[in-house]
């Protein structure tokens, strides 16, 4: 994945201590301004048995979170720390989220320089190594390292239903 070399060591210093307290780091994302910076941090169980980590899980974890990126210390001045869960929209990162997610409705964008960089389609999940996509157009396949951004794309009206159905039980 396309990622900033920051993003990056973020991700490598929070996951170094993930494992210690049963999280997933599902992406770590930089927004703001240089004056302004604010890191997007989102987690998950690592045990993927688990439902979606809740609102409380999540700000339990802000602490240790915290205390990492300060060690880091991204940035010479003040930031702005947004811990969060995945939301129905899950970026995808690793090859990992790729195999878990396949059958999922995703946009993906490449880091392609030319022709088309933009495809929605049903993620088959990794395919001799490569991100497998099935769209209306055909099949593709991605390097992992050319893939910029792939997110789960959430079928608003199944989950509409799937809630309808809960509340009738």
């Amino acid at each position: 994945m396309a990622q900033s070399s920051l993003e990056l060591q973020l991700i490598e210093a929070l996951e170094q201590r993930a494992s210690q307290h049963g999280v997933d780091i599902v992406d770590v994302e930089l927004a703001g301004s240089s004056k302004s910076p604010v890191v997007r941090v989102r987690i998950d169980h690592a045990d993927e048995s688990l439902p979606t980590i809740t609102l409380d899980e999540v700000a339990a974890h802000n602490d240790w979170i915290s205390e990492v990126l300060d060690e880091v210390d991204p940035f010479p001045g003040a930031y702005s720390l947004e811990v969060s869960s995945p939301g129905l929209d899950r970026p995808l990162r690793k090859a990992h989220d790729f195999e878990r997610f396949a059958g999922e409705t995703v946009a993906l964008v490449t880091t392609a320089t030319e022709g088309r960089r933009k495809y929605t389609g049903e993620l088959l999940g990794l395919v001799d190594g490569m991100v497998a996509l099935r769209s209306d157009e055909g099949e593709f396949s991605f390097d992992i390292d050319d893939v910029k951004t792939a997110k789960i794309k959430p079928d608003y009206d199944k989950l509409a239903r799937l809630a309808k159905s809960a509340q009738e039980e």
